[in-house]
């Protein structure tokens, strides 16, 4: 079980409902919670300014507001950890907000904006202090996070809807039914090595810690498996994983713990565990989303713990990969229901981040 708090940590982008009534949901929701020590905090943002409006704790507003909606369009976004800055993509931009010493806040305003794309920013790492990331404009966008330096190159024919970066290769997926392979040598930026044809839309992609190849998670719309590890040197097919897929089991992500384990999830609503040393064919391991939904994003935390994002309610749930059944599950309400986009571990806390609000775990309260 785990033991800790709550804490919407705040809502920095803003979605359509009455306020009053949000707030009462989640103290509903919170205080129902057993073994735990709760604690909500909101933010609320202006939609033309993001200037705040007031702060909501537990539930109880410390001023007055009224019973106003608030619209914007709905946001897609995913984000990154580094050290004690949390950096998050809004629309075509990355912000980079300084976290509070106790990890649940963020500074107000962001010390930087990474822009770039001319569309929504879809996907995007941060690595050896570069950001890349990938566009619904087809581009990829490399930032120098301290320092002006900037690269931007037309990567893709429609959007890109993942990247990895890893040892001076960017490796790129899109809807257009291919990955491809780019190099950030130095003369060679942007060039194209490789181009795989996956003939499936590729939904997630990440690079093996060896640097030897890569995996993609495809939309499974095809007569091949949605997961596939390629060679980096020569771009071709290694092997698939899996052979019990259902059509239009996409794969909307996955992760490598170590070179030899990896993670998946995605429409089927399960999640699964591979040690491609023992059988490509069949994961080791397997979990059900119990409410049939579809599963956006997983983490781990390096050890036995498994975080994963449902598609609606904004659904996290806590797994221990030694037990079949979820650990504990959280309803991170939001003015719309909404999936988990994005989750990223620190050593202490879970961030969440849905369409209208950012959300976290904090693991050391008692």
């Amino acid at each position: 079980m785990f033991y800790g708090k709550a804490l919407v940590l705040l809502n920095i982008f803003v979605g359509i409902g009455v306020l009053g009534n949000e707030c009462a949901d989640w103290r509903q929701f919170y205080t129902s919670v057993p073994h735990m020590m709760c604690a909500l905090y909101l933010f609320v943002s202006d939609p033309m300014s993001r200037r705040p409006i007031c702060w909501f704790f537990g539930g109880d507003t410390k001023s007055k507001i009224s019973n106003k909606e608030l619209t914007t369009c709905i946001l897609m976004p995913w984000m990154e950890l580094d050290g004690q800055y949390l950096y998050l993509s809004q629309a075509e931009n990355i912000q980079a907000y300084q976290l509070c010493p106790d990890g649940t806040g963020l500074q107000r305003h962001p010390q930087a904006i990474f822009s770039g794309h001319q569309e929504d920013v879809c996907r995007f790492v941060l690595v050896n202090s570069h950001i890349v990331s990938g566009g619904g404009d087809g581009n990829i966008v490399l930032h120098k996070i301290h320092g002006s330096y900037s690269v931007k190159f037309s990567a893709h024919e429609q959007e890109v809807n993942c990247v990895d970066f890893q040892g001076g290769l960017i490796v790129s997926g899109s809807r257009d039914r291919t990955a491809k392979v780019w190099s950030l040598s130095a003369g060679r930026v942007g060039q194209c090595l490789h181009t795989v044809q996956t003939e499936d839309r590729v939904w997630s992609i990440a690079i093996s810690p060896l640097l030897s190849s890569f995996v993609t998670g495809t939309a499974c719309c095809g007569h091949t498996s949605p997961l596939r590890i390629w060679d980096f040197e020569s771009g071709q097919l290694l092997t698939c994983l899996g052979t019990d897929f259902h059509h239009g089991a996409g794969v909307l992500d996955v992760f490598y713990e170590t070179p030899s384990l990896l993670l998946s999830c995605g429409y089927d609503t399960y999640i699964r565990y591979w040690d491609i040393r023992t059988s490509t064919r069949k994961c080791v391991r397997e979990w059900e989303e119990p409410h049939d939904s579809a599963l956006y994003c997983i983490r781990t935390d390096g050890n036995h713990m498994i975080a994963s994002g449902s598609s609606y309610y904004g659904v996290v749930r806590l797994w221990d990969k030694r037990q079949t059944q979820c650990l504990q599950s959280f309803h991170l309400s939001s003015p719309t229901s909404s999936p988990v986009y994005c989750l990223r571990f620190s050593t202490t806390h879970l961030y969440a981040a849905l369409a209208s609000a950012l959300h976290v775990l904090d693991f050391t309260a008692s």
